[in-house]
């Protein structure tokens, strides 16, 4: 088994910063492996992980990769990633599935947001779509920003190289306009 060393060893050689085309073509490499779940050498979920927290740091994020945290020695969590960038502090969740993701992982990232500092947001990606329950209850979670991007507005911005500024951008709506499903690839709600 691939330890998270091992996986953050691999996914950092996608590209050095002074290589940036050739890891931008690395990662939209795997991200077409990923869509069509054909990811050899991954765990599954895991490459979805790594990938999004690569793209942030390839475009100037401080980021880290994914981690557990313990109390007394029990884990007592375990985080896909974080992301530090334009002033936001950021716990990822990513689900790489195919049938429309439900509130559970919402719920579990709300649940991480409360043991924080005021003022983090989370972020969960996924390959597939949001069910109903999913939107609703990350729009009333105003006091845990939670931002939803599906498998479009991931593929937008690994292509436009905009994560940073997507990131930006969603949670500028959320916050004007309680809204935490913008879509960035259509720049319309949905």
């Amino acid at each position: 088994m691939t330890t998270a060393a091992e996986y953050q060893r691999r996914i950092e050689t996608y590209a050095l910063l002074r290589r940036y085309r050739k890891g931008r073509a690395q990662l939209l490499d795997l991200w077409t492996q990923i869509q069509a779940c054909d990811i050899p050498n991954w765990e599954p979920g895991k490459a979805l992980e790594y990938l999004i927290i690569r793209a942030f740091q390839l475009e100037g994020a401080d980021v880290t990769y994914p981690y557990s945290t313990a109390i007394a020695g029990t884990v007592l969590e375990q985080i896909d990633g974080a992301v530090y960038s334009d002033g936001l502090s950021c716990l990822v969740e990513c689900k790489d599935q195919t049938s429309n993701v439900a509130i559970e992982p919402v719920a579990k990232l709300r649940s991480q947001l409360l043991r924080r500092p005021a003022g983090a947001i989370g972020i969960v990606f996924s390959t597939a779509r949001f069910t109903e329950a999913a939107l609703i209850l990350a729009q009333y979670n105003a006091n845990q920003a939670i931002l939803l991007w599906q498998g479009s507005e991931i593929d937008y911005a690994l292509r436009q190289q905009s994560m940073r500024r997507s990131l930006l951008r969603k949670y500028r709506i959320c916050l004007e306009q309680v809204i935490p499903f913008y879509r960035i690839d259509l720049e319309e709600v949905v």
